[in-house]
């Protein structure tokens, strides 16, 4: 099942101070008893509490598979596993003082406010003295599991961003590797009728089309969200004028009504009618997870189909073969009550590669170390493995942690929908407000 995406509309984490005043101070991450005779640490009987978003029976059950094999570990460790937990419900139960001893999030929106304000526990003290070697993850897992050198989450699973392509609609021509490619692939492809009206698109350039979010599509020319300083480089770095202008240039080939008319009378993106399934639309950005999607529908399944990294500036070709990626965090929240025992139990399902892969070969998503992206027990085909083969490529970038971050993107994904509207006379201007909107938002979080 796929993650929640990075600008996914809805609420914006606070400021966190945990509300602990009269009440006794839960323990915190620190010095551990030493090992016995085996590589577990000698730790007294508790019962764990975990929050985790997974919520479908499938899911769930692959968690608790993955589970048990740390029940297997420590036996004297009981794992209470609460599913289908947000991030809003997370933040109220560390301000409340009633945090889970460990909590898994689908988006990391969140990473930067959690760690800045101490909601999630720094684990940088406790990786480095059990000697954990975080070169097992790729950089991109890196950076978004931290803010400003503080490691207060570790990646789960992930998500990777690519291009699904019909074949039988391609009729034997190539994936794209260019934007220029896919403008002329998708004029190729598409069909209308006598009045002009889409029948089928070769691809959709809409930013409100399914997955087509900024941050999903930036990496395709290398587009840079934040300065040094933390300030929006959104109208200032020319990279963001090349996406938005390529964009606009095949929407506007389309004709902007009549793409509209066509994408919203298009099927459910989580349902039978998907129009990648049933022919509608030749190539879509996409995750890896369609791939499961795709096996379990009765009728897409024997759809001919392929997978390929997303096409990239004319002139960067080094970035092919990268993309965006993101995926679960988890960490230890402040006011845990048995911080010590949650560490083995985050560090266990982050760094066990039978864990990460019976995960991944249930769930369908991207393992997060490279010896669980290596194992010969993970499911994989040529379509799966194009997503490992993304998150793995150096230049593979996901969205800086910001505290502000799902204000950033929304800020963003408004201007856009005015843009390929045709409503911004001036882009440049346009660019430049936004950066005002974000910066302001950075000067009121006092960053």
């Amino acid at each position: 099942m796929r993650f929640v995406p990075l600008a996914v509309a809805g609420f914006m984490a606070l400021a966190l101070t945990a509300c602990t005043a009269g009440k006794e101070a839960a323990p915190s991450l620190g010095a551990r008893p030493a090992p016995s005779g085996s590589a577990a640490p000698s730790l007294p009987a508790a019962t764990l509490e975990l929050w985790h978003g997974f919520s479908t029976p499938a899911e769930v059950k692959a968690f608790e598979d993955a589970i048990a094999g740390f029940n297997e570990k420590f036996p004297q460790i009981t794992v209470k596993a609460v599913k289908g937990v947000q991030d809003d419900q997370i933040t109220q139960a560390v301000r409340g003082g009633k945090a889970p001893d460990v909590a898994a999030s689908f988006t990391t929106d969140n990473v930067a406010q959690w760690c800045r304000s101490g909601s999630f526990q720094d684990l940088t003290p406790v990786i480095a003295q059990d000697g954990i070697d975080l070169g097992v993850l790729p950089q991109v897992a890196r950076t978004y599991t931290e803010y400003a050198g503080k490691r207060c989450t570790m990646p789960l699973l992930a998500d990777a961003y690519g291009l699904y392509y019909n074949k039988a609609l391609m009729k034997g021509s190539p994936p794209p590797r260019t934007l220029s490619e896919l403008t002329a692939l998708t004029k190729k492809l598409t069909v209308r009728d006598a009045k002009g009206d889409i029948k089928v698109a070769g691809f959709i350039p809409s930013f409100q089309y399914y997955e087509n979010s900024p941050s999903h599509l930036a990496p395709m020319v290398g587009a840079k969200w934040y300065n040094d300083d933390g300030t929006s480089a959104i109208g200032s770095d020319p990279a963001w004028k090349e996406l938005l202008r390529w964009q606009k240039d095949l929407v506007d080939w389309y004709g902007y009504d009549k793409l509209e008319k066509f994408r919203k009378g298009l099927g459910d993106e989580w349902g039978a009618e998907h129009p990648f399934f049933t022919g509608k639309v030749a190539m879509v950005l996409d995750g890896e997870w369609r791939n499961a999607m795709i096996a379990g529908d009765s009728k897409a399944k024997s759809m001919d189909y392929g997978t390929a990294p997303l096409p990239v500036a004319d002139a960067r070709p080094e970035l092919y073969g990268s993309g965006f990626t993101a995926g679960t965090v988890i960490g230890v929240p402040k006011g845990a009550r048995n911080p010590q025992h949650a560490w083995e139990l985050v560090k266990y399902l982050t760094t066990d590669t039978d864990s990460l892969v019976t995960l991944s070969n249930a769930l369908r998503n991207v393992p997060t170390t490279k010896a669980a992206m290596e194992s010969p027990k993970l499911a994989k085909d040529a379509n799966f493995q194009t997503f490992l083969d993304i998150f793995a490529h150096p230049r593979t970038s996901t969205l800086p942690a910001a505290v502000n971050s799902v204000f950033n993107q929304e800020a963003l994904s408004t201007f856009l929908t005015r843009w390929e509207k045709g409503a911004v006379p001036d882009l440049d201007a346009g660019l430049k407000s936004v950066d005002k909107l974000i910066d302001d938002k950075l000067k009121l979080s006092g960053s």
